[in-house]
């Protein structure tokens, strides 16, 4: 099992220096974050062929962003984040469709993005759509030898498992970020590896608290410091034979960012240690 972190391409030349700090750290894994379209061109794609390898760096995984607003709370969220919302979805599908191609010139197969509030009532007219959304860019994965991976957050987890059920492809995966279902109220990491467990492909590491009001998410924190028990995690994961990439994600500013992530891997490869054995 690899642990690794997370890398926004906002540039070439910032993403070497991305690159040169993960060698630097003994990192040799990440996902590559990206959400600027116009970023995934052929040109950038022979750049990021050269790079990786040049700094010892494997990519897990293709974090494919979106186009149009985004605003991550309990309100306006549902009426802007990933395909749920009307209004964006068709532009959307694109975003996710052209991400997917750039990533296939990378030798990526895991896509990720976040799909937005999926509706809880499968009654829902917008729940029928939304399925008809995701099973057009899952097809055009399919056909790039890809999977689609839902990161975990904004959806209790047998809405996700039952969008998975009703989309009908075998190439839907999760993402799971252990503190998303926290920070949205959806469900406890450890319990919701019984409801999609065998679909986890990736996961963030990424601690928290649950909401206090019902318009904010709820409070993200250092990784052992919140409500995720992460030895129950990973005892959980080996049960279901997961054996892939651990992507430490921490989203809070800070000068000492840096120190907490290496802190975090020190953290978590004690955990993989005692649970997998050395």
């Amino acid at each position: 099992m690899k642990i690794g972190t997370c890398v926004r391409f906002r540039s070439v030349s910032a993403l070497e220096e991305q690159l040169s700090l993960l060698q630097k750290y003994g990192f040799t894994t990440c996902q590559l974050l990206a959400w600027e379209p116009e970023l995934w061109t052929d040109e950038n794609a022979a750049v990021i062929n050269e790079l990786f390898p040049k700094y010892g760096v494997t990519i897990s995984a293709f974090w494919c962003g979106w186009e149009g607003p985004k605003v991550w709370d309990f309100y306006d969220g549902q009426l802007t984040l990933g395909l749920v919302p009307s209004d964006y979805r068709q532009m959307r599908i694109k975003n996710l469709c052209d991400g997917a191609d750039f990533a296939k010139k990378l030798g990526i197969t895991d896509i990720v993005t976040h799909m937005g509030f999926i509706p809880e009532n499968p009654y829902d007219p917008n729940f029928a759509s939304f399925c008809v959304a995701v099973r057009v860019v899952a097809n055009h994965l399919k056909a790039n030898g890809q999977f689609l991976l839902f990161e975990t957050g904004q959806e209790t987890p047998v809405t996700m498992l039952r969008c998975f059920e009703t989309v009908g492809t075998d190439n839907l995966g999760v993402n799971l970020d252990t503190a998303n279902l926290i920070l949205y109220g959806k469900a406890n990491p450890v319990d919701s590896l019984d409801v999609f467990g065998k679909y986890v492909r990736n996961l963030h590491a990424k601690d928290g608290f649950y909401p206090t009001d019902g318009h904010h998410l709820g409070r993200e924190v250092k990784v052992g410091q919140g409500k995720v028990d992460f030895p129950a995690l990973f005892r959980r994961l080996k049960e279901l034979n997961y054996d892939s990439h651990v992507t430490i994600e921490y989203e809070l500013a800070g000068d000492d960012r840096l120190d907490i992530i290496l802190e975090t891997r020190d953290y978590l490869q004690q955990i993989i240690d005692e649970v997998y054995g050395k």
